[in-house]
Order: structure tokens, then C-alpha cells, then sequence
């Protein structure tokens, strides 16, 4: 019975990794979103992957 509780708080630590992960890449995926939806509202060219710019 040792071996779980030394287990548990780096299995504690893995699942609030993977919760905020989770967390922060929908939250991502909803920003892309938003912008994708207002971009072509407006009828503006994507912009290139550094950011300077519209792409080619």
C-alpha cells in the first residue's frame, strides 16, 4: 500500500498537467475560431504564419 501513496501525488501532478493542457489548447482553438469568423466577416486575407503580413 506504500507504493500508491507514493504514487498518487505525481498522478495528481500528471492529471492537472493534462486538465490545463487541455484547457489552454481549446482555448486556443476557439481564439483561431473567433478570428477565422470576424476575418471573414471582414473579407480580410489570412495573415502569413510569422505574422508580418497577409500570405502568399
Amino acid at each position: 500500500m506504500d507504493y500508491l501513496a507514493a504514487l498518487l501525488p505525481s498522478a495528481g501532478l500528471l492529471v492537472l498537467f493534462l486538465v490545463l493542457m487541455r484547457s489552454i489548447l481549446h482555448a486556443d482553438r476557439r481564439e483561431r475560431a473567433a478570428i477565422a469568423k470576424e476575418r471573414a466577416g471582414r473579407g480580410t486575407a489570412p495573415e502569413s504564419a510569422d505574422g508580418s503580413g497577409p500570405a502568399s
